[in-house]
């Protein structure tokens, strides 16, 4: 039995639509982090993206109930259309969320008393929007409240031993090493983010303690009021990789 015109058009057009909203979101990252257009407008087709895979989702839906007898074909279309549609949409959504749970900070530092400094990155960073100079006490009670477990680093290893960690675990977190200099016990690199490209700059101090060594992680976006979280989890990750060295 041939199927019913309406059906295939839901079906179609709701899958159809909601594969816009998929090239439209990877293109909002990628095409930012190619320098194709600048980030904002990326996230405004980020949020474009979300509206039409949106509409996708309401067609797929109709799709999914008007496919109900018969049809596995369209069924199965309209599904997807359904399941994809949200994924897309869910993503400017979940930005949005995150911007409104966190601090609208960027520069987190596990020393905010004395945040380690910039050198070798300073001149990369030059037409940033955001500076290297640390916010002050403004920004280090928004980090406190917000991310209470970024603490230094305590480990039983000489300052020597310590940096030949610090350096080994920057290069496993993928990190592009900039400068490394361990008679001054500070590493500086940059992190680029996967999926926007965004450019964030790190630094890293081993000073002695009686016990052996202290290791203070600093990490400070370029562009952005808000980071969305995303230096904090890029400290933990790379403090719980250092606690995890022999």
């Amino acid at each position: 039995m041939a199927e019913p015109k309406k059906t295939s058009w839901f079906a179609r057009w709701g899958f159809f639509i909601v594969g816009l909203g998929t090239a439209a979101a990877v293109a909002a990252g990628w095409g930012s982090r190619a320098g194709l257009w600048p980030f904002g407008f990326g996230f405004r087709l980020l949020a474009w993206a979300g509206v039409g895979a949106l509409a996708g989702v309401l067609l797929s839906l109709i799709g999914v109930f008007a496919t109900r007898k018969g049809n596995k074909r369209g069924r199965l279309q309209a599904i997807l259309g359904v399941l994809l549609g949200l994924l897309v949409a869910g993503l400017p959504s979940w930005y949005v969320w995150k911007a409104r749970d966190l601090p609208a900070i960027h520069d987190i530092s596990t020393d905010t008393d004395h945040p380690p400094a910039f050198s070798a990155v300073t001149p990369l960073r030059r037409g940033s929007p955001n500076p290297v100079e640390y916010g002050g006490e403004e920004i280090a009670d928004r980090q406190h409240r917000a991310y209470p477990d970024i603490q230094p680093l305590l480990m039983h290893a000489s300052v020597d031993h310590a940096f030949e960690h610090v350096l080994e675990a920057a290069r496993e977190m993928g990190w592009d090493i900039v400068d490394a200099n361990p008679a001054q016990g500070r590493l500086e690199a940059m992190a680029t983010t996967f999926w926007f490209g965004f450019k964030d700059d790190v630094v890293v101090r081993v000073s002695p303690t009686e016990i052996g060594s202290r290791i203070d992680v600093r990490s400070v976006s370029r562009v952005g009021r808000s980071d969305i979280g995303t230096n904090a989890r890029r400290i933990r990750g790379y403090l719980a990789k250092l606690a995890a060295a022999p």
